[in-house]
């Protein structure tokens, strides 16, 4: 009955989780939402934008003073001097929209996209919608590094494009200055595109600036920058992303997007633009915000049993439970939501084939201090509720 498009791939796990955890009761360390608002500002910003009749559609690619925001931004924080608000810059429903729409725009039937893992759940159904195969190239524990041999031999005549997404979901990696030289080289090589999900670049815990691969030398012609609001400014139901990119690539994107979604919500993309405007105090305080979650939170998964390497970037970290219960992952979530009240992501949805991720699982700290420390202790009587089986 089903077109063979969405046979290949389940529903996300990350919203199953979600309302496994909302039947338990459980404190959902699973979807990566946060449990607080966006600035006060922000708020009223969009309040105002409802009131004062901003309620129709917009224009497809976004307003301008959004357009202009990014571009600036895009500009003075990621390093692309070239980026113009009209010629460059899409607004989507999310970055999620963003990459589907980049992947139509660039990616046909039979082409390749090399993809990290463990990998954002998306990106593998992205690839295969488009008809695509992808190739997977694998992130080593604990520090999440790839073998450059590995990656050469993912890219092909066939290849496309590479997914790079730093700071990392799920693992927290940063992907350091030279690790993006060696993508962009073979980029250049292949005549591939690099389509680069940035969208948690302001939650960098390295002391590395952050680097946007369209940023060295060459890549700015093959390279789709992607990021958004919902994680900077904590707005995730908000579905504001967008994407940067030449203007030849910015035309198919926006077709694509066009008529996947007409457009963004105006009134939010009104508060958007207000949002960019926020003081740079509010962009660097983002770190010590999100740094001070994880140092409060890893130290319980530790003394709960847990294996963790602590995250460079992003609001996420991996978490092996091998020491623990020898059940594979998805059992493993639902005896944690079922029996100590805390729900994660299974290992499995980050990784090609599956059982890569049988011992681990994800959790996310973007969580009020309280409610960190009280999944904290109830983590702590996993060893007494989950005896080894």
């Amino acid at each position: 009955m089903l077109a063979a498009r969405v046979q290949h791939f389940t529903e996300s796990v990350i919203r199953e989780t979600t309302r496994l955890a909302q039947r338990h009761g459980a404190i959902n360390l699973g979807q990566g939402m946060p449990d607080f608002d966006p600035p006060e500002e922000v708020k009223e910003a969009a309040c105002r934008a409802i009131r004062d009749g901003f309620n129709q559609y917009a224009v497809t690619w976004g307003i301008a003073p959004l357009r202009q925001a990014v571009a600036a931004k895009m500009r003075a924080f990621n390093g692309l001097g070239w980026v113009d608000a009209d010629e460059h810059v899409t607004v989507c429903c999310g970055a999620t929209e963003c990459m589907m729409a980049t992947m139509l725009a660039l990616v046909d039937p039979g082409d390749e996209v090399v993809i990290f893992q463990p990998f954002y759940e998306n990106y593998g159904p992205d690839a295969k919608l488009t008809g695509a195969t992808p190739r997977w190239v694998h992130l080593h524990s604990p520090d999440w590094h790839f073998d450059p041999a590995d990656l050469r031999r993912a890219f092909s005549p066939k290849t496309k494009a590479v997914i790079v997404n730093t700071p990392n979901n799920p693992t927290g990696k940063v992907f350091t200055r030279a690790e993006l030289g060696m993508i962009a080289d073979l980029c250049h090589e292949f005549d591939a595109y690099a389509f680069a999900d940035e969208i948690y670049e302001y939650i960098n815990f390295t002391d590395r600036p952050h680097v946007s691969i369209a940023a060295l030398p060459g890549m700015a012609d093959r390279t789709v920058t992607i990021s958004g609001l919902s994680k900077t400014f904590s707005a995730t139901g908000w579905r504001l992303g967008y994407c940067v990119a030449p203007a030849a690539v910015t035309a198919g994107i926006r077709k694509a997007h066009d008529f996947l979604t007409v457009g963004a919500p105006h009134p939010l993309q009104v508060a958007g633009a207000a949002a960019m405007a926020l003081p740079q105090s509010y962009f660097d305080g983002l770190r010590a915000h999100y740094r001070h979650r994880r140092d409060l939170f890893l130290p319980y998964l530790r003394a709960a049993g847990f294996d963790v390497h602590t995250p460079d970037g992003a609001y996420y970290v991996m978490a092996d439970f091998a020491h623990l219960s020898r059940a594979d992952d998805t059992d493993f979530v639902r005896r944690m939501i079922e029996t100590v009240g805390v729900a994660g992501v299974p290992g499995s949805s980050f990784h090609s084939p599956k059982e890569l991720g049988r011992t681990i699982v994800r959790f996310m700290f973007a969580k009020q201090d309280e409610i960190l420390r009280q999944a904290g202790e109830q983590l702590l009587a996993l060893r007494e509720k989950l005896p080894r089986d």
